[in-house]
């Protein structure tokens, strides 16, 4: 027992004091090393492609197939999302993404894009002329039209009643796509020149308000459309411009 120990003991000893067991463990150290920081350094991110991440683009607001088009360009796949169609945003255009612009990304990877769609529901445009123009204002977005400061300008014919509408486009009654612009003109006041009241008498409706118009005056029938009988102010006065000449029918 004791002289298999003694053999044990001295077969470690010249195992130990042997340079060519500590050279090949040295060596042995130094491949296994550099195997993992090969590993670890390229062919890991070569497999998994954790080195590679492609920020993600804000396609915000632009329409589905330009947005698409744009995350192609940068090796991202698009996932449209329809959503219920939403008057305030153009029709097919991106209002959200996921994950969100700038997110770094790997190449590939599917960004969901919610998309107004859907049918443009319509509505009737309200006559809003003789009526203050915030009012106005008021009404035509409470039916979901819209009213701009680039919709709103003053008119170029006088009128009786400041910051009333005179006039818009569409007209009341009018259908139209919910979210259209609606223009609107607003009185700014009577005039500071004078015109003669011409003689309208005998004259369609129609005709007659056309006719004054160029005169710079503003009418009101009265009574059904039709041929004019009598006007007021009579034919011949002299009238501040914008001023209204009442025109009956009966």
């Amino acid at each position: 027992m004791m002289s298999m120990l003694r053999r044990s003991w001295n077969h470690a000893r010249s195992l130990l004091t042997n340079g060519y067991f500590w050279g090949g463990l040295l060596l042995l150290g130094f491949l296994t090393t550099g195997l993992y920081v090969a590993v670890d350094a390229w062919l890991m991110p070569a497999y998994t492609r954790q080195a590679v991440a492609i920020p993600v683009p804000d396609v915000s607001g632009l329409p589905f197939d330009e947005a698409k088009q744009r995350l192609a360009e940068r090796q991202l796949q698009a996932e449209r999302q329809d959503q219920r169609f939403n008057p305030n945003v153009p029709l097919n255009a991106v209002v959200d993404q996921r994950p969100p612009a700038r997110t770094p990304v790997k190449p590939g990877r599917r960004i969901y894009l919610t998309v107004n769609s859907g049918t443009v529901p319509t509505v009737h445009v309200p006559s809003v002329v003789g009526i203050s123009l915030r009012e106005a204002q008021n009404r035509m977005r409470t039916m979901g039209l819209h009213v701009d400061s680039m919709d709103v300008q003053p008119d170029s014919i006088p009128s009786p009643d400041p910051n009333t509408v005179t006039r818009q486009e569409p007209e009341g009654g009018e259908t139209v796509p919910q979210g259209t612009h609606v223009q609107l003109w607003y009185s700014t006041g009577l005039g500071q020149e004078y015109v003669i009241v011409p003689d309208v008498a005998g004259m369609n409706t129609d005709e007659a308000r056309r006719y004054l118009l160029d005169q710079m005056l503003r009418s009101v029938v009265i009574g059904e459309d039709g041929a004019v009988r009598k006007q007021s102010p009579e034919p011949g006065t002299r009238v501040r411009e914008g001023s209204q000449i009442r025109l009956f029918t009966q």
